[in-house]
């Protein structure tokens, strides 16, 4: 049995973190039992990811890979040509939306359809003005440092 977490401590001594507190109440929402097409997500270097997805059956027309603010969408509809009467139809050819969330400054690099595989290759690129950087410190001439104590003080 799944019970729901109070985040609302951490919102009280947090700031900016609103995003990650919404993903996990998000999470343990149980979510549609869909889990077609299947997909892989690997962790290629520090800052480098691929998403590779089981698209078998699907042409690279019939597939749509969106990205939005913070979301990855990919989408599949199977264009039927003709009029075939299956004797056996196995092959799950039906529409998809597969949605991923993405963290902040992650994206698509690019994106190939292989061997029945969708591959999407993924970056995380944080800005320069957003990297660590250090901040040097200066030293005013003349004055007296402020933690110093005068012992010898005539009153």
């Amino acid at each position: 049995m799944r019970t729901s977490m109070d985040f609302s401590p951490f919102y009280r001594s947090s700031i900016g973190f609103d995003r990650i507190f919404d993903l996990l109440e998000k999470a343990s929402v149980p979510q549609n039992g869909d889990n077609w097409p299947p997909y892989d997500i690997a962790k290629l270097g520090e800052d480098s990811y691929r998403i590779v997805i089981a698209v078998a059956g699907f042409s690279d027309d019939e597939l749509t890979i969106t990205q939005e603010a913070n979301m990855l969408v990919i989408n599949g509809e199977k264009v039927e040509t003709g009029a075939v009467q299956y004797l056996h139809h196995g092959l799950a050819l039906r529409p998809f939306a597969r949605r991923f969330e993405l963290a902040d400054h992650v994206s698509v690099i690019g994106a190939k359809l292989a061997n029945g595989l969708l591959v999407i290759d993924l970056k995380k690129e944080i800005p320069e003005e957003m990297k660590p950087r250090q901040i040097a410190i200066k030293a005013e001439m003349g004055k007296k440092p402020a933690n110093r104590i005068e012992s010898e003080v005539a009153a």
